[in-house]
Order: C-alpha cells, then structure tokens, then sequence
C-alpha cells in the first residue's frame, strides 16, 4: 500500500501540545562531547582501553539495546502544533550549540593524537571516534543545509569543511533529493549491492556530480567554475587551512590521521546513505520521468534513542517527501518500509554483507509488494533475485 504525503489537517482539535522529547532534543549536543573520553581520562591518569572505545561501545551497541528495549516512538506532532514547532527557536539554538562542541570534540582528539605516541589499540579506537563524530558533524549539516536562510546555510558549508567535506550540501541538496530512490543515483544503494562495493561509487559520484551542479550554477551566473564563488572551493580552503594548520602545528604524522579521520567520517555518510534507500525506487512514468519521492521511497526509523541522538534523521520518510520540515515536526506514517533498527545497529549490520542482504532482502520484496518495477536492482544480480524471490512483472 502506498503512502501518500499528507497535508496539515486545519481542523486538528489538539487544543496544547507538548513535546515531551524537548529537553532529550540535548543529547545531540552532548553526543559529540562523548567522543573525548578516551583523551581526557588518559590526561587524568586513566589508561585504560575501555575509556578509549567508551563512545563506540555505546553508540554501535547500548544504543540499539536501548533502542530494542524501549521499542519504537510511533508518536505524531499535530499539525495544528507544527508552525509553532518550525518557529520555536529553541530547537534552531540547539544547531548552533552543537557545532562549537563538534569542533572542540574534534580537535581536542586531533591534538591528542598528535601529540601522544600511543599504542595501537587505543590509537585506533580514538581515530574511529573522532571520525564517527565527523559523520555526526555531516548529519548536522544536513539539518543545516535544508534551511531557506542563509546562515544555517553557511555555517553548514563551514561545518562540512571540519572532515574535508564540503561538496556534501550541494550533492545532497541539489543532486541526492532531485535523482533519490533512482538508479541514476550515486547515494541510492541497490538491492543485492554491498556497502563495500556501494562505496566505491557514492563517494566519487557523490563529488563529481557536486562539482558539475556547481559549475553549471556559476556559468549560469557568467562565472567559471573556480571562481571564488564555488562552494566547494571555499569549504576546501577552509579545510586546507585547518588541516595544514595542524600538520604544521604537530608534525608531518598527522597526514595519515587526517586521512584516516575524514575517510571514517565520509564512511559514515556513506554508510547512512547506504540504508536509507536500500534497493528502493520510484516508478518510472510514460513520459520517462520518475514519480515524485513520496513517504514509500525511504526506509524509516522510529527508534527513540538513535533519532534523538541524529536529529531524528531516521525520520527519512518525511525527510525526503518534505525536505523543508525540520526535524522536530518529522512525522511517522502507516505502512511504511521499516528498519529492524536504529542506525547505529543497522551500520553494524552493513558491514557484514551476508548478514544484511538475509535481512534486508526480504524486506525490500515486501515493501514493494514484489513489484519488480519498484525495486532498484544491481544489474549484476538482478536475475538472480528474481529468480529467488520468484518475482514477476506487473
């Protein structure tokens, strides 16, 4: 059953809401701060490699034990409640705030690692930690990026720069939303398409075609494409300088951790983008454009841990059927395609791709009813789960 976007209901008889996650709404902002424990408790004396992975550990495993005990938030905000929603300003502050502790987060791990010869194990437990906190920093911009004013816009542009970045907001804005659920795009996976394999064409797709959108936006302005205008190249300088600064500052080592850093940041991206769309697609109509995205074309989460942590981003149903919502108002709809888990438990179930396409499989066939048109297949296996779905044209 297909699930049409639905309009504000004028005649709501809600008299109050209140949002009852609005202090939880914190936990974004203190999220990123998690993410130095392993650098501040070995300042204080404390060694130990638990301190080191304490914020792995309870992102990728206690949330989505939280997320399976406390069960899914089905819970709506009226529509009569959403324009006061959209104008409180306490949830845009909390945006703000957020970004100060992103970057303090980073950088105190960064200047850690450079300054510290620390074995293996806690080495590599910090650099996945502070690159996971870079894919949060991404999610932050992407919340940013979809505002109409121009801050939020460029402090996204500016937050993009932290992991190297910064074509993300063009990409996604003006490429991902327009081609998602297709097969012409880089960010949408295939059903039968690992992660590993799926990486090796988001990541360069994702940058050639931000680098073509903004070069057409700028000759369409009477500008080349390296004008001082391009977004990219201004979210590049900053990260130039930055990451220059800080080679400079600690020393030629830190080259490998930037590297190793923003690629498991990117990786994040990569891995969000990866199940959000998973073998999902729009039909094609008879004048050879593709139905508008509606609800059906994501796969959502109502998982209440893991959507507090990530602006409520698993909300991506709505997300992508009304980009404009801010993450407060994303709604829950009926029948619609639904991860077994938050986003921390399904990243740890795409990195074992055998174990992904048993699950996600058989849920791809039942979100669209078997309807080989509504699935984005890999062409190199298309035949083959045909065959084993036993599918048919419709």
């Amino acid at each position: 059953m297909h699930t049409p976007a639905i309009t504000p209901d004028a005649h709501d008889p809600t008299p109050v809401f209140r949002d009852r996650k609005r202090m939880a709404w914190l936990f974004s902002v203190i999220g990123p701060a998690l993410s130095t424990t392993g650098a501040v408790a070995h300042t204080l004396g404390a060694t130990s490699l638990w301190w080191f992975g304490a914020s792995t550990v309870l992102f990728y495993l206690v949330v989505p034990g939280i997320d399976w005990w406390l069960g899914e938030d089905l819970t709506n905000p009226p529509e009569s409640a959403v324009p006061a929603l959209e104008a409180d300003a306490y949830y845009r502050r909390i945006l703000y705030v957020t970004v100060p502790v992103l970057w303090a987060s980073v950088l105190i791990n960064l200047v850690f690692l450079g300054t510290h010869d620390l074995p293996l194990a806690p080495w590599l437990a910090t650099v996945l930690a502070t690159g996971a906190v870079l894919g949060f920093g991404l999610n932050l911009s992407h919340e940013l990026g979809h505002k109409t004013n121009w801050l939020p816009r460029k402090v996204a542009l500016f937050n993009t720069a932290l992991g190297g970045y910064g074509h993300f907001s063009i990409e996604h804005n003006r490429g991902h939303h327009r081609h998602v659920s297709t097969p012409e795009d880089p960010a949408s996976s295939k059903m039968g398409e690992s992660i590993y394999r799926f990486v090796l064409r988001e990541m360069p797709g994702a940058f050639l075609r931000a680098w073509h959108l903004e070069s057409d936006r700028l000759q369409r302005r009477g500008m080349r494409a390296w004008h001082p205008e391009n977004e990219i190249l201004q979210a590049g300088l900053v990260t130039v300088l930055l990451y220059g600064g800080l080679i400079i500052a600690l020393g030629i080592h830190m080259v490998p951790v930037l590297a190793m850093v923003a690629f498991w940041g990117a990786f994040q991206l990569t891995s969000a983008n990866y199940i959000e769309h998973y073998g999902l697609q729009r039909r094609r109509l008879a004048n050879g454009r593709y139905e508008t995205c509606q609800p059906h074309h994501s796969w959502n989460s109502n998982h209440l841990v893991s959507n507090l942590v990530v602006f409520q981003l698993q909300r991506h149903s709505d997300h992508h059927a009304h980009p404009g919502r801010s993450y407060q108002s994303l709604r829950d709809f009926p029948d619609l395609p639904r991860l077994p888990s938050g986003y921390f438990g399904m990243f740890l179930l795409a990195y074992i791709p055998p174990l992904w396409f048993r699950v996600m499989d058989p849920r791809v066939v039942q979100a669209v009813q078997g309807d080989i048109e509504r699935i984005n297949f890999l062409p190199a296996k298309r035949q083959a789960l045909i065959e084993r779905f036993n599918l048919h044209p419709r």
